[in-house]
């Protein structure tokens, strides 16, 4: 196997500087050799120009690479364009990784030869004590632990899908997903950009291995940490991360089905969870859970508007 058999991708910006080294101490120590993968941080415009802030020198092959457009897409496409493995894994920087992280997940297509793009589940490390109101929305931050392993090769199973951190794919998914963005400023909106929290980026790059034939999953042998600042454990960060969910997961979902059928079934969902919602909160209605909901009702509808617009056009 040579040293190019695998592209570990960092795309951080602004990082915290305590995260971001433990995030590569665990890359430091896995059981799977250094000799054997290529490590690229994509410096997403960040203030401080991370090559005086990062020492790589125990890595082989690892280098910093400045991505002058700001957002996390541009700085994927980047490492994408980068990469000269035939696998690549993101990884975002807050996350820790157990020490067979990248040993597991290189076999795991060995193994399964029909897998496009797979990912495990992660664990939340907490700066700060969760408030029990918030429990059930955490999944908002990535924090969907599993016991056993969900994989497919059809569209629509949420369960199966791997999330942008610790996320593997082959090259071609990747180059499949280059080329699709390139060319759809849809697309380019989608995941973080400066305030912007839009996401599901990495939702519309692992659905490129369903395009191509391949199957998705994620894995209870691949194993880390999501480390999680205080900030987002805020309500006004919450609740604005609800809004922009509620908003993006529509929008990817359209890029792959007829739009006609999207937005009769986004009207029916809403009206549904509505009632619900306002039952539950009609005695508390400044409750955090009103607060979510509205965000979400308020994400759906700029949803829509964008959907509406893709079908004219």
């Amino acid at each position: 196997m040579n040293s190019t058999k695998l592209s570990v991708i960092i795309c951080t910006h602004n990082p915290r500087e305590d995260y971001l080294r433990r995030t590569l101490d665990s890359i430091k120590i896995q059981d799977y050799p250094a000799s054997q993968f290529e490590l690229l941080i994509i410096d997403n415009a960040s203030k401080q120009n991370l090559h005086a802030l990062i020492d790589l020198s125990w890595h082989p092959n690892a280098k910093v690479i400045r991505e002058e457009k700001l957002g996390l897409t541009p700085a994927r496409l980047r490492g994408i364009k980068e990469a000269k493995g035939e696998i690549l894994l993101f990884i975002d920087d807050d996350n820790v990784l157990n020490e067979d992280y990248l040993s597991v997940g290189i076999k795991l297509p060995l193994d399964n030869p029909l897998l496009g793009s797979w990912g495990g589940r992660l664990k939340g490390e907490f700066e700060t004590e969760v408030p029990p109101q918030y429990e059930n929305h955490l999944w908002m931050l990535a924090v969907i632990e599993q016991d056993r392993d969900y994989w497919s090769n059809v569209y629509g199973m949420d369960s199966c899908m791997p999330t942008g951190a610790g996320m593997f794919l082959r090259k071609e998914v990747a180059i499949d997903y280059l080329h699709k963005v390139k060319s759809d400023p849809i697309r380019l909106s989608l995941d973080r950009k400066g305030n912007s929290l839009s996401s599901c980026g990495d939702i519309d790059m692992a659905r490129c291995a369903l395009d191509l034939g391949y199957g998705i999953g994620t894995f209870v042998d691949l194993k880390f940490t999501h480390l999680i600042p205080e900030e987002r454990l805020k309500e006004e960060y919450l609740v604005k991360l609800a809004s922009a969910n509620a908003y993006s997961k529509p929008i990817v979902d359209a890029l792959r089905e007829e739009t006609k059928n999207i937005i009769p079934r986004l009207k029916k969902t809403s009206s549904i969870d509505k009632g619900k919602r306002i039952l539950k909160n009609l005695l508390s209605y400044e409750s955090f859970e009103s607060k979510i909901f509205k965000a979400q009702q308020d994400g759906l509808r700029k949803a829509l508007e964008v959907i509406r617009e893709m079908k004219m056009t």
